[in-house]
């Protein structure tokens, strides 16, 4: 077992994204999964990498009533960052191919966020950290931006793509940093992390 001082700990991923879950998965740990309608807004203030952190902060609280002693509370945020600009998930097709076409051809940042909550003498106490990526799009054609919003339905990924599925094998030419952070998840930072509870 790669943690054996979780053995005997509840793990709670508080996240819908199939993609989490299979990250948490590669690391050998079944964890269970809560959703709860989480309010993502943030301050216009903040940065890219401050927003990603605030947000995966804000999905952390959200769970710290219904924490129990032996709970380890998994949360995370991803978001998209093209020159200042957060591209966050699109709300239709046309926001999705503008998205795309925005990125197309240029390197942009993706920011993941991760905490890690436990029970400390009764209170919940969160660890957070936020891992960066730069990424480089290929130039993308109006035909392949239709054809993967049609097949591929990204509206619940930030900045309109999964670099896991089809624009990730053929529209990113390099990555700068964790593939997996990109993915949505910074499992290294995970890791250490569930290392040090």
């Amino acid at each position: 077992m790669l943690y054996p001082n979780l053995d005997s700990k509840r793990i709670i991923l508080a996240s819908k994204s199939p993609r989490r879950l299979e990250l948490v998965r590669g690391l050998e740990i079944e964890p269970e999964v809560l959703v709860k309608d989480v309010d993502e807004s943030y301050p216009p203030s903040l940065s890219g990498v401050e927003v990603a952190k605030f947000v995966t902060m804000a999905k952390a609280f959200a769970f710290y009533s219904i924490m129990e002693p032996e709970d380890v509370l998994i949360t995370g945020d991803t978001i998209v960052l093209l020159e200042g600009e957060i591209l966050e998930k699109p709300s239709n097709a046309e926001e999705a191919a503008d998205m795309l076409r925005k990125l197309s051809g240029k390197t942009h940042v993706v920011a993941s966020g991760i905490a890690v909550t436990t029970m400390i003498k009764g209170q919940p106490v969160t660890s957070c950290e936020v891992d960066t990526c730069q990424v480089k799009f290929e130039t993308l054609t109006e035909k392949l931006i239709a054809h993967y919003i049609a097949k591929y339905n990204p509206f619940d990924k930030a900045g309109s793509y999964g670099v896991q599925d089809l624009i990730g094998f053929i529209g990113v030419s390099s990555i700068q940093g964790s593939f997996y952070t990109v993915m949505g998840l910074p499992v290294h930072l995970l890791h250490k992390m569930l290392q040090e509870i």
